[in-house]
């Protein structure tokens, strides 16, 4: 199946869902489903990854549910979870490595009726991955390389995720140069674009490749870290 891109119908579904937010509801209307969201973004996870794959060649694009795809079904068991029983917001990822998905370098895009935000590197860190980047800045020449990447991607008007921490981790005090780079709880770039942008697949693979290119430099940094998380 060849990407377009998705169909002008396709935000107005979600907004559907937000209003109609039940498992009874959803079935009577998964072939729109299908229709609309599922088969598009399998076409687009096989055209993004076949260009993200000339920046990385070892980027994992498979376009299967719980691969580069998330269900539309949220986890309402998990503690402080969302309650509501389907997402009104479609996440699709394309990571490096054999590690976890969400634990690995990635490239990552979400799309709902509020926004496409498009964003890099890795958005919260469990904790072998948090030990290994802590470990990884200890390094004065390692600490400082990401504080250019970073305000690098700053000054071509892209967002860092916030900070998580106050108190600065063993290993690190705040008179080291770039000690503030221990206290993320994750470390990814991101920007936030009109969702419209979806209904035009060239438009939409032309941006987001540029993007993902722009913060090629966070992704690889961000690879190099978890190749020093601990089995």
């Amino acid at each position: 199946m060849e990407f377009t891109g998705f169909s002008k119908k396709t935000l107005p579904f979600l907004e559907k869902i937000r209003k109609n937010n039940n498992k009874e509801w959803f079935s009577a209307h998964k072939s729109e489903y299908e229709q609309l969201i599922l088969n598009p973004s399998r076409a687009f996870v096989v055209e993004m990854g076949e260009h993200l794959q000339a920046l990385e060649p070892s980027i994992n694009a498979e376009p299967k549910i719980n691969k580069s795809l998330y269900r539309i079904y949220r986890d309402t068991r998990r503690m402080g979870a969302n309650k509501e029983p389907i997402k009104s917001q479609i996440g699709i990822i394309f990571w490096q490595g054999s590690g976890k998905r969400m634990q690995s370098s990635s490239f990552y895009m979400h799309f709902s009726p509020d926004e496409l935000m498009v964003a890099v590197g890795v958005r919260w860190f469990e904790k072998p991955m948090l030990d290994a980047y802590r470990e990884y800045i200890k390094d004065d020449a390692r600490r400082k390389e990401l504080a250019i990447i970073l305000k690098n991607l700053e000054s071509q008007g892209y967002k860092v995720i916030d900070r998580g921490y106050k108190r600065y981790p063993k290993g690190f005090d705040k008179d080291m140069e770039y000690a503030y780079l221990s206290l993320y709880k994750g470390m990814a770039a991101y920007d936030v674009l009109n969702p419209n942008i979806i209904e035009n697949g060239e438009v939409l693979i032309d941006k987001l490749y540029q993007t993902y290119e722009n913060m090629l430099y966070l992704q690889q940094y961000m690879y190099n870290v978890s190749l020093n998380v601990k089995p």
